[in-house]
């Protein structure tokens, strides 16, 4: 079945069918949204330098979609729901209180949600005004109101185009397909490739420089690809079990183990520590003393700013692993379910083999994951522009390689349980069983 019959199942499930219409509406309303002005801007009169791609100012232009050096009023994005996330994901492995919300399951999850739009709203309310006070200072002329004036609207408007994004992202993943905010995520990276590629192909005038970069490019993601998708599988055993007239058991499993366990986490965790520094330069931007030590940090391509990124990635690797993965959780259950790995002990031992293999794998990982990491600035530095450069690795691509394949994954669920041949015919994504 060719390719173009497999695009065609898709669009014949009534139901797989709205969901995706859904999600491309909903999508065509985000990136029309970040078009819009903020009130008190003359669009007209902005200067492009709090989105310059050799900045992380540009970085983070480039997961809204250029929405921030528009002053749009998607300019903060989905990034302070994210960052919310990450501290209540934190303080669950620290504080009791969220240790319990978290056993609590469907009641815990509601307020656990609560307590992070909270977060979203107070994160973007000092984030607009971060924004506010670097857009005064980079770009005065376009400010056509009082700057107090300016700093309130910016709050206001810049927490309500936020709140807007998350209610937009939830209400994909509820009535569409895959991650909404992820989706949200990478929508705005895309958005942005065609105009790096333009000004890469301009810059350079070479076919085949452009065609040798486009092959690395490709050779990059498929690594991510590999990345993502690689796992190291324990074979475990399952004790027959009588039950009436049947028998259970008796038949050997796989308890798949990721290499990348952590996925794009460590590389969120590592950008948001790199974001304080000229985070806290953008309210004192005429303090000649924070500007000079912040200054390592306003340029990704940068050798300090690249040698401190790749160590607090490997770091927040384990750390994130530590995290999501728990042995002692994953052999109690085995335990439970009769479930033994040939030739290791049930409980302590088992916890040991776990928490080895899950060592031994996770240091290869961390640094494959950590060079990924720091690839555009390696690549930024043998002459590609800034801009397509950050498509070479880091954040972005991995996020497009992610959520990619996972929304991939649940139209190929929904195909095969209509029995269809599914989207992938080769049976490469994971989790696709072959007959």
């Amino acid at each position: 079945m060719s390719l173009i019959e497999n695009f065609r199942n898709i669009f014949k499930i009534e139901d797989l069918r709205n969901r995706i219409l859904y999600v491309v509406g909903v999508l065509m309303v985000y990136r029309i949204g970040s078009y819009v002005t903020m009130p008190g801007v003359d669009a007209s009169l902005l200067t492009q330098s709090q989105g310059d791609a050799s900045s992380l100012l540009g970085l983070f232009d480039l997961f809204v979609g250029g929405a921030f050096s528009r002053a749009g009023v998607f300019a903060l994005g989905i990034m302070p729901y994210i960052t919310a996330a990450i501290i209540i994901q934190l303080m669950g492995a620290a504080v009791p209180y969220f240790q319990k919300l978290q056993r609590e399951g469907e009641e815990g999850r509601r307020k656990i949600n609560r307590l992070t739009r909270y977060g979203t709203v107070g994160i973007t309310a000092v984030q607009a005004i971060g924004f506010a006070i670097n857009l005064m200072a980079t770009s005065p002329d376009a400010i056509v109101v009082s700057n107090a004036t300016f700093i309130f609207t910016s709050i206001v408007v810049l927490t309500a185009g936020t709140t807007f994004v998350m209610w937009l992202g939830e209400r994909i993943t509820d009535r569409g397909i895959g991650n909404g905010i992820s989706l949200l995520i990478m929508i705005g990276i895309i958005a942005v490739l065609p105009t790096n590629l333009m000004n890469e192909i301009q810059t350079t005038n070479n076919a085949i420089i452009i065609i040798v970069e486009l092959a690395g490019l490709a050779l990059v993601i498929a690594s991510c690809v590999l990345l993502t998708q690689g796992t190291r599988k324990i074979p475990v055993q399952y004790a027959k079990r009588v039950v009436g007239r049947k028998v259970y058991g008796g038949t050997t499993q796989y308890l798949p183990i990721r290499v990348n366990a952590a996925g794009v986490m460590p590389i969120i965790f590592a950008q948001s520590i790199m974001f304080i520094p000229s985070t806290v330069g953008t309210f004192f931007p005429e303090n000649q003393t924070v500007q000079w030590l912040t200054a390592w940090s306003s340029d990704f391509t940068g050798i300090t700013y690249s040698i401190i990124f790749f160590i607090i990635c490997v770091f927040f690797t384990f750390f994130y692993t530590a995290i999501a993965v728990n042995p002692k959780e994953m052999a109690d259950t085995m335990k439970r379910q009769g479930g033994f790995i040939p030739g290791v002990r049930p409980g302590k031992q088992t916890v040991e083999f776990i928490d080895n293999i899950l060592t031994k794998i996770t240091l290869p990982g961390s640094l494959f994951l950590s060079f990924v990491a720091i690839m555009p600035a390696i690549v930024a530095r043998m002459g590609v522009t800034p801009g397509f450069a950050l498509f070479y690795g880091g954040t972005s691509l991995l996020i497009i390689v992610g959520v990619a394949l996972d929304t991939l994954q649940q139209i190929e669920s929904h195909l095969m349980m209509r029995h269809y041949d599914g989207f992938m015919k080769s049976g490469k994504i994971k989790g696709r069983r072959r007959a």
